[in-house]
C-alpha cells in the first residue's frame, strides 16, 4: 500500500475558475458600443468612456429610445395646412348636404299639406353649396315629382316641374315660411297602365294609335252579356288648362250576330252583322219571321207578291233571301227601332230582350263619359299654369305645361 504524499503546508488546492479566468484576455476592442461600454474594474487606470474623461452612463432601455413624434410631425408647414383644409372642407360639404336633405324633407311635406296629396311629392334641390344659396333666400333650381295627381275621373300618373330662380321667405332651413317661382316648366304623364286600371271597370285597355290617337279595346259589360268594345279618341288641347277627348268610332259586338253603335244616324244603333244576314238565307224560322213584319218588308224593298209567295213555299224564301240584294238590305236594318214594335221579333232571332232595353240606354254621351280621358288642372291659389302642347306617346298621353307668379306658403 502506497503511502500519500503528504501536502505542504504553503500550498492551496487551485480554483477551476480561476485558471478559466487567467485565460480570458478581455473583449475584442470596439466589441462594446458606447453606451453600453462596461464600466471599468476598480483601481483600473482606464478612463470610462472612449472620449477623455467622459463618464459612462447606463443604456436606455426605454420603447423607441427617445420621445415619439407625431404621425405628421414630419409633414411640412404646406402639407399641414392642406390636410386641415380637407378635413374642413369634408365637415362643411356634410353640413351642407345634411341642411339640403332637411330642406327637401321639409318642402315636400309643406306642398303634400298645401295640395291636399296622398302621399309627399319628390324634391331635388339643384346647385351646390345649398348653404350660400339659403343665406341668400334664391335657389337656382328646384324639380318636383309629384305622383297621382287627382283631376275629374282620373289621376294624373306623374306631374314634374322644374323651377327656375326660386325665392324664398325663410330664416334658415328650419324656418323656410314660403316660395315664390317666377317661372316653371313641367310635364303631366297621364300613363296607360293607370288608365287601364282606373277605368278598369270596363275592361278595356288603351294603346296609342298616332301622335293625336288613342285606340279603346276591351269588353263592356251589359244587361249580364260580355259585349267587345272597340273605339277611337282624338285628343287634343282644350284651351290654356284642360285636355278634352273627341271618341269616335265607337262599336259594342254582340257576337257575330249584331253591331250596336250608339247614334241617331241610318248608320248607327243595333244592325244585323254580314255573316248573320248571310246565314238567313239557310235559317227558314229566322227569315220568314223578319218577313212576316210590313215594316222590314218595306224596309227590305221586296214586292208583297214575292213575300207571299216565300212564305209559303220554302224554295222560293230560298231564292229569296239568297240574293246579295236581301242580305244587304237585311243588313241595313235597325233592329232597335224594330224591337219597339215587335220584340219578340228579336227574340226569335237570338238577342235577348233585357240586353236590348239595356242598349238603349247606353247613349253616346255615356259611352263617351266612360271612354273619356280629359282632365283639369287645377287652379293654383296664386299665379297661372298653362298647358302648352298634347301628344300620344308608347306609355300614355304626355302634356307639357308652363307656369309664371306662382306662389306658396305664407
Amino acid at each position: 500500500m502506497r503511502t500519500p504524499h503528504p501536502i505542504p503546508a504553503h500550498h492551496h488546492p487551485r480554483n477551476p475558475y480561476e485558471e478559466l479566468a487567467a485565460l480570458d484576455d478581455g473583449p475584442p476592442e470596439g466589441f462594446f458600443p458606447d453606451e453600453v461600454r462596461p464600466p471599468p474594474e476598480p483601481g483600473s487606470d482606464q478612463p470610462r468612456g472612449d472620449g477623455p474623461g467622459s463618464d459612462w452612463a447606463p443604456p436606455n432601455h426605454r420603447r423607441g429610445g427617445r420621445r415619439r413624434r407625431g404621425r405628421f410631425a414630419g409633414l411640412p408647414l404646406a402639407a399641414k395646412a392642406v390636410v386641415g383644409l380637407a378635413v374642413l372642407a369634408a365637415f362643411l360639404t356634410l353640413a351642407d348636404r345634411w341642411a339640403l336633405l332637411y330642406a327637401e324633407h321639409k318642402a315636400a311635406d309643406t306642398l303634400k299639406d298645401h295640395l291636399g296629396l296622398a302621399a309627399a311629392p319628390e324634391v331635388e334641390i339643384d346647385g351646390f353649396p345649398f348653404l350660400t344659396q339659403l343665406a341668400d333666400d334664391r335657389l337656382d333650381s328646384v324639380r318636383v315629382t309629384v305622383p297621382d295627381v287627382a283631376a275629374d275621373r282620373i289621376s294624373l300618373a306623374e306631374v314634374s316641374a322644374t323651377a327656375k330662380d326660386v325665392r324664398l321667405d325663410a330664416d334658415g332651413p328650419t324656418a323656410v315660411r314660403g316660395a315664390r317661382i317666377p317661372e316653371l316648366q313641367g310635364d303631366v304623364l297621364l300613363s296607360f297602365d293607370d288608365l287601364n286600371r282606373e277605368l278598369g271597370s270596363s275592361q278595356v285597355t288603351f294603346t296609342g294609335d298616332g301622335p293625336d290617337r288613342v285606340r279603346a279595346r276591351g269588353t263592356l259589360p251589359v244587361a249580364g252579356h260580355d259585349l267587345l268594345l272597340r273605339a277611337d279618341a282624338r285628343i287634343r288641347r282644350n284651351g290654356d288648362r284642360a285636355v278634352s277627348t273627341q271618341i269616335g268610332g265607337m262599336r259594342l259586338d254582340i257576337g257575330d250576330l249584331a253591331t250596336y253603335r250608339p247614334g241617331a244616324r241610318a248608320s248607327e244603333g243595333l244592325h244585323l252583322t254580314p255573316g248573320a244576314a248571310a246565314r238567313l238565307a239557310h235559317e227558314t224560322r229566322k227569315a220568314k219571321a223578319l218577313l212576316s213584319v210590313p215594316s222590314v218588308v218595306r224596309a227590305l224593298g221586296v214586292p208583297d207578291s214575292a213575300v207571299r209567295e216565300a212564305l209559303r213555299d220554302d224554295g222560293r224564301l230560298a231564292t229569296l233571301t239568297g240574293t246579295p240584294r236581301f242580305a244587304h238590305r237585311a243588313v241595313r236594318l235597325n233592329l232597335i227601332d224594330l224591337a219597339a214594335a215587335h220584340p219578340e221579333l228579336l227574340e226569335r232571332l237570338g238577342l235577348d230582350p233585357a240586353l236590348l232595353d239595356a242598349l238603349t240606354r247606353l247613349t253616346r254621351p255615356v259611352l263617351t263619359d266612360r271612354l273619356s280621358l280629359g282632365f283639369r288642372l287645377p287652379k293654383p291659389e296664386q299665379g297661372e299654369v298653362r298647358l302648352r302642347d298634347v301628344r300620344v306617346e308608347e306609355d300614355g298621353i304626355r302634356v307639357r305645361l308652363s307656369g309664371t307668379g306662382l306662389a306658396f306658403g305664407r
